[in-house]
């Protein structure tokens, strides 16, 4: 018996080993394939430049036109490590986690969960028709009568920490990982924010175009199996 379950355990223990090896190119570093474009602005003018593009190998949300680039697969259980800096004017920009519905608020935002990286508020999160849990709720998201997931809603929950990004126009790296109800970030290796009891659990993975180009020069997920949330 004993034998059986050393066993056992090793199989988990490589199983695991194995899930945490792989990393999933959701951006393969040439075009945009496996994604796709929502840009609202595009329903009225079809022949408007594109908000995302594929240069020197990264790649970049221009901001404008606003809007997201989505994953065509939808992921459960997953860790994203993502390496990006601002070039020029630093601004607004998000990843969102366990997006769905599209447009769902502001006839813009998909359903989702937003992890901020606007400069100096990375990590912040922004409940978008989805919700999340954090300690200290009142303190990190004002009076429990304001808060809310929809248009009008204090929607917006505070980050751990203030200094953790590099400075403008440098390099940082922002982990997200997404575990059953609970979402997890760093920020050049600081933990930022910690949420659980989250209303998703899967869904696909979004960036924004909001006013600032961002340059992504890494996009990686990985799979988390065979562990305890």
């Amino acid at each position: 018996m004993r034998f059986l379950a050393c066993l056992l355990l090793l199989q988990t223990i490589i199983s695991a080993a194995e899930a945490w090896a792989q990393r999933l190119p959701i951006f393969n570093g040439k075009d945009l394939s496996g994604w796709h474009a929502d840009v609202p602005e595009k329903d009225k003018n079809p022949d408007i430049g594109p908000s995302f593009i594929v240069r020197d190998g990264m790649l970049v949300s221009l901001g404008r036109p606003l809007g997201h680039l989505i994953t065509d697969d939808v992921y459960e259980n997953y860790r994203i490590t993502a390496e990006y800096r601002f070039p020029g004017e630093t601004g607004n920009c998000g990843i969102l986690v366990h997006a769905s519905t599209p447009r769902a608020l502001y006839d813009m935002f998909p359903k989702s969960i937003e992890v901020q990286m606007m400069h100096e508020n990375a990590g912040d999160f922004w409940c978008i028709v989805e919700d999340i849990a954090v300690e200290n709720m009142v303190a990190r998201r004002g009076k429990k009568e304001d808060w809310g997931v929809t248009e009008g809603k204090n929607r917006r929950i505070l980050n751990l920490t203030d200094g953790s990004e590099n400075p403008a126009g440098e390099w940082n790296e922002m982990v997200i990982e997404c575990f059953g109800d609970r979402v997890k970030v760093w920020v050049n290796g600081d933990l930022v924010n910690e949420g659980f009891n989250a209303t998703a659990s899967r869904g696909q993975v979004a960036i924004q175009a909001e006013g600032a180009e961002v340059e992504f020069k890494k996009l990686e997920l990985e799979p988390i199996a065979g562990l305890t949330p």
